[in-house]
């Protein structure tokens, strides 16, 4: 007796020693008892037409079942078809431009000046035609009288291989196998436009010699009229309630076989960067802040000397800041720029002595793109002075900066800021701690660094797979920043890098590979 392959179900003895089948439905066994007993393939289509049933699929699913029984095996053939273009069924009709320019030869009395072809032909075939001519040795090149001849080498030439392919072709595709004279195909296909070739897989079924041992013990009375449900609905509750015994023997109840395998199904989602932004706005929500949003394009004076980052900084220049020609500069009022002049040539009665040298408002009004979101933060600051403030936000920034895996010209950035009375430096290290564990990193570290705005500062790095990877920077805005603004008590303000967190929640090396337009990752990539 046959045996299932190796890793399928295996079967149980029934009386007497038989096997007993497995427990297959209605569709199965219909299909089962269609397929040929002699083993023999036929087409999934076929093989549905046999066992009653509408679609393909249905025969190709009814099958799994019994496939996995090792009852059954299904297999792929691929199929080559070829058929003719337009311009194909075009030479069908007419010609190939050869057989026409040949013909028109013969007609002449075996030689024809090269400028009278045109009268037999399309002006783009002559090439081809004389090309083909002389390919084939149908005719040659000489001189004439007045230009070149094309001359019959052996009177009017029989109809080649190609064109008997030709003549057998037409729109709708055939099998290759079915066309015959290969070489003749093989010279169409040196024609751009003339055939189309495709394929296509044709799925054959066919039952194993376990199958056709177990069809023997098929029972195929009562499969007539019999009914199979494998979910209940409330109108078949309904229809139940009203059944006779008789027929409800006809209906069979399906048990769920958890065990088959299907086609995943994605769903839609979000990006992973957009389910980042929105947890991260969960999380700065749940610590009471508010969020705030600025422009992309901004002036010199609030990306960058608003925050008191001298003229001649180098994260001003071409290499690092996207500076627009239309428009070229950005109205600054008069106000502001005076205050931004006093506080970096002497320090503005802030304490401090301010950078020294000559402060340009020309400078301070260029139009750029903003490098960070700093600049919705001190805005925000200027517009309301009066304290307090637990605010953030997460928007675009851009930087001239040249990709690789660790860098992107454009990317996002998480700016916040509190400023109340009393506020200090320890308050912004429990602030970076809480946003930071919230987001599942415990483990954090905070070393010192400098920027030209804070003091003190920090950057913060968290662990992640056993290394310290930085994710951002923090720190207490420098008096040159907040009393200009108006603001009198002090400014606890931190930016992290979006696509970095990104990477790290995320388990990605290549900072790339966020925005690459990889399909299958985003769809099983799991919703956060």
């Amino acid at each position: 007796m046959p045996t299932p392959e190796d890793g399928r179900r295996p079967f149980h003895r029934g009386a007497g020693g038989r096997p007993a089948l497995p427990d297959l439905s209605l569709a199965e066994k219909r299909l089962l008892l269609a397929l040929p007993r002699d083993g023999s393939a036929v087409p999934a289509a076929e093989a549905a037409s046999r066992a009653g049933f509408h679609e393909e699929v249905e025969a190709l699913r009814a099958a799994s079942g019994p496939e996995r029984h090792g009852l059954v095996a299904v297999e792929e053939a691929v199929e080559r078809r070829v058929g003719l273009t337009a311009e194909g069924l075009a030479h069908k009709q007419h010609g190939l431009p050869e057989r026409r320019a040949v013909e028109a030869i013969h007609a002449a009395g075996g030689r024809l000046p090269m400028e009278r072809l045109a009268a037999s032909l399309e002006r783009p075939e002559v090439p081809v035609a004389v090309g083909w001519l002389k390919r084939k040795g149908w005719a040659s090149l000489e001189k004439g009288d007045g230009g070149t001849d094309l001359v019959l080498t052996d009177g009017l030439p029989r109809p080649g291989d190609d064109e008997a392919v030709l003549a057998g072709l037409a729109a709708e595709p055939v099998p290759v196998d079915r066309v015959g004279h290969e070489a003749g195909l093989g010279m169409l296909r040196q024609r751009s436009g003339v055939v189309a070739e495709e394929e296509r897989t044709r799925r054959l079924v066919r039952l194993t010699e376990a199958g056709q041992a177990f069809v023997g013990g098929l029972d195929a009375s009562g499969l007539e009229g019999a009914e199979e449900w494998n979910e209940l609905t409330p109108e078949r509750v309904a229809r139940w309630a009203e059944m006779g015994p008789d027929e409800r023997r006809r209906i069979r109840l399906r048990p769920f076989d958890f065990g088959v395998d299907v086609a995943p199904r994605y769903p839609g989602k979000p990006h992973p960067v957009t389910q980042l932004m929105a947890e991260i706005r969960a999380v700065f929500f749940g610590m009471g802040f508010k969020e705030i949003a600025g422009d992309y394009v901004e002036s010199a004076f609030w990306n960058m000397d608003a925050l008191f980052i001298p003229q001649d900084h180098p994260a001003r220049d071409m290499q690092d800041t996207f500076y627009l020609a239309e428009p070229a500069t950005l109205d600054v009022d008069g106000t502001d720029l005076e205050r931004g002049r006093a506080v970096h040539e002497r320090g503005g009665g802030t304490g401090s002595e301010g950078w020294g040298g000559a402060w340009s408002p020309d400078v301070a009004r260029q139009a750029l793109l903003r490098t960070h979101t700093t600049n919705t933060t001190v805005r925000y600051l200027a517009r309301n002075p009066e304290g307090p403030h637990k605010v953030f936000g997460l928007g675009r920034v851009f930087r001239n900066e040249t990709m690789d895996s660790t860098h992107l010209p454009e990317f996002h950035q998480i700016e916040g800021i509190v400023t109340e009375e009393g506020a200090d430096f320890d308050m912004l290290v429990g602030l970076c701690r809480s946003f930071f564990t919230r987001m599942g990193f415990p483990e954090v570290r905070l070393r010192p660094a400098y920027f030209p705005y804070t003091e003190p500062s920090m950057e913060i790095e968290v662990l992640h797979g056993g290394k310290w990877m930085e994710l951002g920077g923090a720190g207490v805005f420098r008096p040159e920043v907040t009393k200009p603004l108006g603001v009198e008590h002090p400014v606890l303000a931190w930016g992290f890098g979006l696509e970095r967190l990104a990477m790290e929640r995320l388990g990605l090396q290549d900072i790339r590979d966020l925005y690459v337009s990889d399909v299958q990752w985003l769809r099983e990539n799991p919703l956060q």
